[in-house]
């Protein structure tokens, strides 16, 4: 029995000591007034009697009822029961506190108490104050309590006849019995009856089960506050420990809030501060840093505002605030959305019938305590399904005295599959469930509901999980036993008390309440004190069992482990693999490894090898031989690699006494065991997992203790191993049951016996597990402390260990044993005493837990440090013998091949090349082998950075795979750890990345050294970067010195820059006059001559002036004549040759003839004293001075004055380029006034010269003359400017604004001469007005800003903006990471590849330059001059003004012109190659800037629009993008022509002293191979002569190159031709074992073979073929004569054919601006339409009228191109006899009508598959019925006969019969009618 209330105190309001406003409690009464001894009276009740703080009221409230709860220090909770009354003032306290009494109207007003209007008359100044009657109890009864304190206050207010100290002496010796009435026998006992003698009645129910909370409506009420979710959110809130906080304005609603939360935390207990409600003085524990559960009202809700990190639940507004910085983690699917479904089942059970047709009549809710009791069994499954299969996770480490019982949280979590779920992990290490295991885990107790749910019903859950009514069910079904576990005899629940009238509290004559006796109170309680005595006490009968434990758990989520499913096929494999190594079949063993390593990724396969070795432990195979060794070591290292720190699946735990198990004898009396091998892996070091393992085995032990004798002992080897005898089934926990169930009846002796044994078991273990640990931590070679220390748990003792208890004893015993160890060497020291550290705070923990005696623990400590020092003793005789082992064998070193003068620096370095995040290497989505891993060596040439070696997978076969770049692509190296994939071990590696696309990640060796790694690293990193341009490859190859000593400088060789010049103009004149005899005016290599024959005046000789300054002139005789040939080939390279051919210039300003030529060569730069980044001759304007162009100069960066690159044969406008305007001289360029006054004359000469110098330009185009008035580019239209078409993007801004939006508004047009093309197809030549500006100046944005255009309009500004050279270089970085990224992405590779190249915005550069591009070609096609200004006028100037002339010139388009357009424009002009590619050491900090490999890139977009313009292929662009960085030519080293000079470099090229030495310049390379092979020819080149390319720029329009993604691991980057000739196929011949011939068949593999290669194009093929034929006739041809012979001869059929146009299949007729695609898009305002463009005569000018006839005549030469392998479209077929020519027979042919192609075709019978001629229907006119001629067939009717009439003849027909012909003429006039 219990005492119902402990104490009665009357609290009553008294004045604040300080004087301040605001009262205090004062206790005037309490009762008893001696604490009880079992419970002493808690202090600060007076506080939580007014929580909001004591204070008067000018109105009388009604009383109010609260239960406060208390903590104490033990953790007991005290209900203290609060019943509060007003009562008026008496004068003295009125004066205390009259003044402020206003103010805290208000705020009695808002702490909770509700007014009623008064009825009686009050006096005007009347105060009220509080009074409480207060009842303490530990039990929680809160109607009684509310019951007997209404009852006091009843009889005090109605002033019944009743004694006050009687009733409350009663209440203070009412007895109530303890939890567990059901078990006693009677009614009365268990509910019990109690009158406090005031004529009243009360039952008082005690629950069934004490266990179980009793939470009445409170958790109903919870839900019905704040709603699923949020609840929800509260419970994993609380679970997860974050401070909680309620608010309400009702004290009562915070109350049952709390307790209702604490009620679904049930089988959990919440263990923090709990709090329901908070007085207002003790506001700041909110602050605490502990969790809580605290209620606090409403009124104070501003102080909670700065709350950071409590989450705040509003009672009254239902809403519940998590702040941001904290994270509740949800519960685990499917979990949270199955409670989330059943609690919206109880609570609101219309929604599943909501929607019904014919809904059932409404049910009836449950009542809300029996919804309580629902909502209740949600939780208390959801906490089954949660928990369940917890005992089998329970180690049982003591059983006597007590029970020591640890929980295996990993395995726990690894079982459920829930090992990454933030809830489950945070719950399982939470307070709370550490009291569940200590409560809980006991084996004999007496269970409660939890425990049948836990281990009965979760197998019914599982079922039910689908089926709604049934979840519902249970759900009632438990709910119904919660229910009556409160309300055990609903029968006896008659209450029967008496209650103060209405409105009591508003009578006037109210007298204050009594001072009662104390004496009577004491007595009554004296009385029933000494009744008690004589009773025996009251013992809680407790009926104790074994805790049943269920079945075993079963994931929660039933996922399976990635990709590896382990079928039962991948266990066969690794059974097969084991068994193969232990029967000695190396081989076989061999082979399946790879598969098994694959297998082992899954849980299933790690499982069966551990049980697999096992078994060969026990059958007493476990000392090996070397290779078997080397096997299962690999084996275990795999299984071990993805084992996380807490080894969750057991992996660790199973292989720990295998790895002590496994040995190899390495000399007599030394042997290596398998934990030597296999020390890498982050679960040693975690200690958590050695306490888990450690308690494992105690309990494994102890219970064989238990065993009975006479049962077969389990030893401890046989911890995996079935056991024998029925008895030994049982578990652990059943033993431990039955022997607390003994316990008790075991005499004194027998019980320490007991308690001896199993502390010595314990201490056993202690020992064997710090030998077991000093193995796994102590590394084989101490020299790897390093690793050892990085390793997690020994780098941070402290931290890692989760110990509780902290023995300072460890720490001294470790400190003491570093400094007095005998240990020589530091290193070895430190190793140790972290080891001995690390053991010693494990053995701390494990044995203060399993209480081991403390004599026993310092033995321990003594004894770990001599166990680790003798294991460091034997692992360096191991380490000294493994060291002399035979080495493993290694496959043999491939040597790559090198290119002529290329030299092995380094000679191979073991390593092995990972896969890296390109996924065709490791057999990916393309499919194929895995060729990566493999193994090989790395090696360093004077050239390349090359790996060769073979694919560690050996189902893959003999395949070589080689990777390599050029040293000078080396972009970025970093060091990496990796694992190596044989064996799993850590070792150091190197990541290099090249900007040829090539990514070595490679892992060395163990053979290989730090040392020569680091010499690896260092030479590449010198040949990367040479100190000087001479010491690279192109300069070094082949010459006599090394690369560390410059050459000799001998005079003859390089002539001075003074003689140069001296002969520059001389040979200039000569050069072009020899150029005038061997060239004719450039005619693209083509069917017909297009190109118009060269004006009269081009055929005279250019004059050369021979007037220069004499002081730069001596005889010529002082050059040798090798020399002087240099010189000529200096002018040919000035661009002489490309001026010349496009009439720009003459040599002279003085001579007459010349005048009438617009430019002229100025030869003003010939020392390159003007700009040295400029080519020696220049093209100027006629009228310009030399001596003026120094001027000029200045107004531009680097002095790089504007000149002519390229003139239009046919709008003869020009081309000129030039750096970016510095600021000064553009303010006096534009000025407002064109005429400047004289002051300004002075100042601003040069910008006066630069005016002059635009003019000259501007004068010089022929109808630019006489030109005035108002000259602007209008009819840039809304088409090319607005909302859609090309021109769109032009304006918007942002990253890809392309130009200003000024512009915009300037080159917006007013109306269109002809309608333009849409979808950014460009407009008709036509499409500007003749008014618009001579001469458009493209500047950088910022250089023009406030800039005032100039008056005449002769010129216009044109300011765009463009991006810098350094964000080409960021943007090429991430545009490598994006096509060779380091690692696999994480999510699916396209789009992770998409999303990666759009943000490198690499495509975005491209847009832009083609979008500028084709803007200048459009001005220049439409007659204006552009000058291209662009920062230094060396890179994005250099990119447009090459683009311009390809897409303007056809002759750019051709192998040579694009030559000449690259040594023009990038090598003349000075684009700075050494600087952009960091050639050398001084441009390191620059970083590669691939602006040419940018330029290339456009070129290659252009070649996919216009694949039949180029005569070059997409493959010569690669060749030239790879070398331009590789170094291997000189072509592109150095900046300038100047620098080129210096160095001797230009000569060289052309001289003659080539011999056979490798090629110097790339072109000389490019034209060997291409008389070997047409590898660099286009053979769908078919230009047309007027072509001006205008191809689409947008984004959605370019396509990645495929430069940047293709790779070729059969032989490495295919540009390096002598390289990548593969070894000749052999020829098909009979096997030498008389088999049939091999099949020539071969599997081409992705990213291993070159397509290209293995399957070539049909045309190379034949090429190939007649070759090989020709040359065993003895008569070899160049393949480019036989493929001209071949395309002569197709022209010529062409013609014969008599039609207009040739039908070669490689002649288009598709109009002239965009050939390339034939069909194109045409988007209109109203919605797409397929256009075909037929009209092929729109570049002749044809009309309208006849462009039917020419669009009917062009049909089928349309189709002609695109004839497809099977070409035949039948339409419909038969037999008809045809009349031949004149003079012929009729014969029965096969016809077949073509509507596709729009032709008759006949053959000479049904299966001929050659067409023996065509009908085109364009040209047929009529179809009439015809007439029987001589020779026809006889049997035929007459009208079976019909004619065809074409425009060139009359074709005659007979079919077999009538209807037959009538079907044909039909067809044929229906064919002719669709056309």
């Amino acid at each position: 029995m219990a005492r119902l209330a402990d104490y009665f105190v009357l609290v009553a309001f008294g004045p604040h000591p300080r004087g301040s406003g605001e009262g205090q409690g004062q206790i005037l009464q309490r009762f008893p007034e001696k604490d009880w001894e079992d419970n002493p009276f808690p202090q600060g009740i007076e506080l939580f009697c007014q929580p909001s703080g004591w204070q008067l009221c000018p109105e009388r409230n009604p009383p109010t009822f609260f239960v406060a709860v208390l903590t104490d220090i033990n953790s007991e909770r005290h209900y203290c029961a609060c019943l509060t009354f007003w009562e008026p003032v008496e004068s003295t306290q009125e004066v205390v506190c009259t003044e402020d009494a206003t103010e805290k109207e208000e705020e009695a007003d808002e702490g909770g108490q509700a007014r009623l209007s008064s009825t009686a008359p009050v006096q005007p100044g009347q105060l009220f104050a509080p009074k409480t009657l207060v009842l303490v109890s530990r039990l929680d009864h809160t109607e009684v309590f509310r019951n007997s304190l209404g009852l006091i206050y009843a009889i005090h207010v109605e002033g019944l006849n009743v004694c006050l100290e009687n009733v409350i002496g009663n209440l203070l010796t009412c007895t109530v019995p303890l939890a567990g009435g059901s078990q006693l026998d009677s009614v009365e006992e268990g509910a019990r009856t109690i009158s406090l003698g005031a004529g009243d009645r009360q039952v008082i129910q005690t629950p069934l089960v004490d266990s179980l909370p009793v939470s009445r409506c409170s958790v109903a009420l919870l839900f019905r506050q704040l709603g699923i979710t949020n609840v929800l959110s509260l419970f994993c809130a609380a679970l997860t420990e974050h401070k909680v906080l309620f608010l309400s304005r009702s004290y009562q609603r915070l109350a049952d809030a709390c307790r209702g939360l604490l009620a679904l935390l049930f089988p959990l207990r919440y263990s923090f501060t709990y709090v329901p409600i908070l007085p207002a003085q003790l506001l700041e524990v909110l602050s605490t840093p502990t969790p809580f559960i605290i209620g606090v009202n409403a009124a104070f809700q501003a102080e909670t505002q700065e709350l950071l990190d409590v989450i705040i639940a509003d009672l009254d507004g239902g809403t519940v605030t998590v702040p941001e910085c904290v994270h509740i983690p949800p519960l685990p699917e499917p979990l949270q959305s199955q409670t989330h479904n059943v609690l919206s089942m109880v609570l609101d059970p219309e929604l599943e019938l909501a929607d019904l047709a014919f809904p059932p009549p409404t049910t009836s809710a449950s009542s809300l305590k029996m919804q309580d009791k629902e909502l209740r069994a949600v939780f208390l499954r959801l906490f089954a399904q949660l928990l369940q299969g917890y005992r089998w996770c329970l180690h049982i480490v003591r059983i006597h005295p007590e029970p020591v019982i640890r929980f295996h949280k990993a395995a726990f979590l690894g079982q459920r599959g829930l090992v990454e779920d933030d809830f489950l992990m945070k719950v399982l290490e939470g307070m709370a469930f550490a009291g569940f295991v200590s409560e809980r885990g006991v084996p004999y107790r007496s269970t409660d509901l939890f425990d049948e749910l836990v281990a009965h019903e979760v197998a019914r859950m599982r079922a039910d999980e689908n089926h709604p009514h049934r979840v519902l069910r249970h759900v009632q079904e438990l709910a119904e036993q919660l229910y009556k576990n409160e309300n055990p005899y609903p029968a006896v629940a008659m209450h029967k008390v008496q209650r103060p009238g209405e409105a009591s509290h508003l009578r006037r004559t109210h007298r204050p309440f009594p001072r009662l006796d104390e004496g009577t109170v004491q007595w009554i309680v004296d009385q029933a004190a000494a009744k008690m005595q004589g009773a025996p006490p009251a013992v809680k009968a407790e009926r104790r069992t074994t805790v049943p434990s269920g079945p075993p758990m079963t994931a929660i989520l039933e996922r399976c482990s990635g990709p590896h499913i382990n079928s039962a096929r991948r266990l066969e494999v690794v059974r097969n693999c084991i068994s193969y190594v232990f029967e000695g079949k190396m081989l076989e063993a061999k082979k399946l490894l790879p598969a098994v390593l694959r297998a082992l990724k899954g849980r299933a396969a790690r499982r069966c090898l551990a049980h697999e070795l096992h078994l060969h432990v026990q059958q007493n195979r476990a000392v090996l031989d070397h290779q078997q060794f080397d096997f299962v070591v690999r084996m275990m290292n795999c299984c071990l690699q993805d084992c996380t720190s807490l080894d969750e699946h057991g992996i660790a735990a199973a292989l720990l006494p295998l790895v002590t198990a496994f040995c190899r004898k390495l000399s007599p009396g030394v042997t290596q065991f398998a934990y030597s091998c296999v020390q890498e892996h982050v679960v040693w070091s975690t200690p958590q997992f050695w306490e888990a393992m450690f308690y494992g085995d105690v309990q494994t032990h102890i219970r064989a203790l238990y065993l009975e004798p006479s049962d077969d002992r389990v030893s401890p080897s046989q911890e995996v191993g079935e056991t024998q005898s029925q008895d030994d089934e049982r578990s652990a926990l059943d033993v431990a049951s039955e022997q607390r169930r003994l316990w008790p009846t075991l005499s004194r002796e027998k019980q320490q016996e007991l308690v001896q044994k199993e502390e010595s078991t314990v201490f056993s273990q202690a020992i064997h597990y710090a030998n077991r640990m000093s193995y796994l931590l102590l590394p084989l070679d101490s020299s790897k402390s390093r690793l050892l220390r990085e390793r997690a748990g020994l780098g941070d003792l402290e931290s890692a260990s989760n110990s509780l208890v902290t023995n300072s004893m460890a720490g001294s015993v470790a400190e003491s044993y570093d400094t007095e160890s005998g240990f020589e060497d530091a290193e070895t020291c430190d190793v140790a005493g972290a080891v001995v550290r690390f053991i010693n705070r494990f053995v701390d923990k494990v044995c203060t837990e399993s209480g081991v005696t403390s004599d026993h623990l310092k033995g321990l400590h003594v004894m770990v440090p001599d166990i680790v020092q003798m294991h460091i003793e034997t692992l360096e005789a191991v380490h000294r013998e493994s060291k002399r082992l035979p080495p493993i064998q290694k496959p043999k070193l491939l040597r790559p091949r090198l290119l002529p003068g290329e030299e092995c620096v380094l000679d191979g370095l073991r390593v092995y090349l990972l896969p890296d995040g390109r996924e065709e290497g490791v057999g990916g989505s393309g499919g194929g082998p895995a060729l990566l891993p493999a193994e090989g060596a790395v090696f360093l040439t004077t050239y390349r950075v090359i790996f060769t070696g073979m694919p560690t997978d050996p189902l893959v076969g003999d395949q070589v795979v080689v990777r390599s770049f050029p040293v000078a692509a080396l972009t970025k190296e970093k060091r990496i750890s990796v694992q190596t994939p044989v064996d799993q071990l850590l070792q150091d590696g190197l990541q290099l990345r090249s900007c040829t696309f090539q990514l070595l990640k490679m892992a060395f060796d163990e053979e290989v050294g730090s040392d020569s790694a680091e010499l690896f690293r260092k030479q590449l990193h010198k040949l990367r970067y040479p100190p000087d341009i001479r010491g690279t490859f192109a300069f070094t190859l082949g010459s006599a010195h090394t690369p560390g000593r410059p050459p000799r400088v001998t005079k003859d060789k390089t002539p001075s820059l003074r003689t140069l010049s001296r002969n520059l103009v001389k040979n200039a004149k000569k050069t072009i006059a020899r150029q005038h005899v061997t060239r004719k005016k450039y005619n693209p290599p083509g069917w017909e001559n297009r190109g118009q024959p060269p004006p009269e005046d081009q055929e005279d000789e250019i004059s050369v002036s021979e007037e220069l300054e004499p002081s730069t002139l001596t005889p010529s005789s002082a050059l040798k004549p090798s020399d002087r040939m240099t010189m000529s080939s200096l002018v040919e390279r000035a661009c002489c040759r490309d001026y010349q051919r496009l009439g720009l210039g003459t040599l002279s300003s003085s001579l007459s003839r010349a005048k009438s030529e617009p430019f002229r060569i100025s030869p003003v730069n010939r020392m390159y004293a003007i700009c040295r980044s400029y080519p020696g001759l220049l093209i100027v304007p006629q009228s310009i001075q030399d001596n003026a162009l120094q001027r000029v100069s200045r107004c531009y960066r680097q002095n790089r004055f504007p000149v002519v690159c390229w003139r239009s044969g046919r709008s003869k406008a020009v081309l000129l380029r030039s750096g970016g305007l510095h600021g000064k001289g553009v303010v006096g360029l534009f000025k407002a006034q064109n005429t400047p006054s004289p002051g300004q004359a002075q100042t601003d000469s040069s910008s006066l010269e630069q005016e002059k110098y635009l003019q000259a330009v501007v004068s010089s185009m022929p109808r630019y003359t006489d030109s005035s008035g108002r000259n602007t580019l209008s009819s840039f239209s809304s088409t090319h400017m607005g909302g859609h078409g090309k021109w769109s993007s032009v304006r918007a801004s942002g990253r890809s604004s392309g130009l200003g939006a000024d512009v915009g508004s300037r080159l917006a047009g007013r109306d269109l001469l002809s309608t333009p093309h849409t979808n950014g197809a460009p407009p008709d030549s036509g499409f500007l007005r003749p008014q618009r500006a001579a001469l458009y100046i493209i500047g950088d944005k910022a250089q023009l800003k406030g800039v005032r255009p100039d008056p005449l309009q002769q010129w216009e500004l044109v300011p765009i903006e463009v991006f810098e050279a350094r964000q080409v270089k960021a943007s090429f970085k991430k545009l490598l990471k994006a096509c060779v990224p380091g690692c696999p992405a994480v999510e699916s590779s396209s789009t992770s590849f998409l999303r990666s190249l759009e943000d490198s915005e690499w495509l975005i550069q491209i847009h832009k330059l083609l979008q500028i591009s084709v803007l200048v070609v459009e001005l220049l096609d439409s007659g204006s001059s552009v000058l291209v200004s662009l920062e230094d006028g060396w890179d994005i100037t250099t990119q447009v003004v090459s683009l311009v002339q390809l897409l303007s010139d056809p002759f750019y388009r051709t192998l040579e012109g694009f030559r000449l357009l690259v040594e023009k424009e990038w090598l003349s002009f000075g684009h700075r190659f050494s600087h952009r590619g960091a050639h050398t050491l001084a441009g390191q900090s620059s970083g590669f800037t691939p602006v040419f490999l940018q330029f290339l890139d456009c070129v290659h977009q252009v070649h996919l629009q216009f694949p039949m313009e180029f005569e070059f292929s997409q493959f010569y662009l690669k060749f030239l993008g790879y070398h331009h960085a590789s170094r291997r030519f000189r072509t592109f080293l150095l900046d300038s022509d100047y620098e080129r000079i210096e160095l001797g470099l230009l000569y060289e090229e052309k001289g003659e002293r080539r011999g056979q030495l490798a090629c110097r310049s790339v072109w000389e390379y490019v034209d060997r191979l291409s008389k070997r092979t047409p590898m660099f020819y286009n053979y769908t080149y078919a230009p047309e002569d007027t072509e001006v390319l205008r191809p689409y720029s947008n984004v959605s329009n370019l396509k990645v190159w495929d430069f940047y993604t293709e790779e070729t691991l059969a032989e490495g980057p295919p540009y390096d031709w002598e390289l990548a000739q593969g070894p000749p196929e052999p020829p098909e011949e009979e096997r030498p074992d008389g088999g049939a011939p091999q099949s020539r068949r071969r599997v081409v593999w992705p990213c291993y073979d070159s397509r290209p290669r293995v399957q070539p194009d049909a045309i190379s093929r034949l090429l190939e073929e007649l070759q090989r034929l020709e040359t065993e006739l003895g008569r070899p041809e160049r393949w480019k004569d036989t493929w001209d012979r071949v395309k002569a001869a197709q022209r010529l059929e062409g013609r014969q054919d008599g039609r207009g146009t040739p039908s070669s299949l490689l002649v288009s007729t598709v109009p002239h601006h965009r050939r390339s695609l034939g069909v194109y898009l045409q988007e209109g305002p109203v919605g797409s339409t397929l256009s075909l463009s037929l009209d092929s005569d729109q570049s002749s000018g044809s009309t309208t009228s006849s462009s039917r006839q020419a669009a009917r005549r062009s049909t089928s030469t349309l189709y002609s191109q695109f004839q497809t392998a099977e070409s035949e479209n039948r339409s419909y077929e038969g037999t008809l006899y045809k009349k031949g020519a004149f003079m012929k027979p009729w014969k029965a042919r096969w016809f077949v009508l073509d509507k596709t192609k729009h032709q008759l075709r006949y053959y000479d019978h049904r299966v001929d598959t050659e067409c023996k001629g065509v009908i085109d229907l364009a040209e047929v006119e009529a179809v009439a019925p015809g007439t029987p001629t001589i020779g026809a067939p006889k049997t035929v009717d007459e009208k079976a006969f019909f004619d065809v009439k074409t425009t060139r003849r009359v074709y005659n027909f007979c079919a077999q019969d009538v209807p037959s012909a009538q079907q044909w003429v039909d067809r044929i006039q229906s064919c002719l009618s669709d056309a």
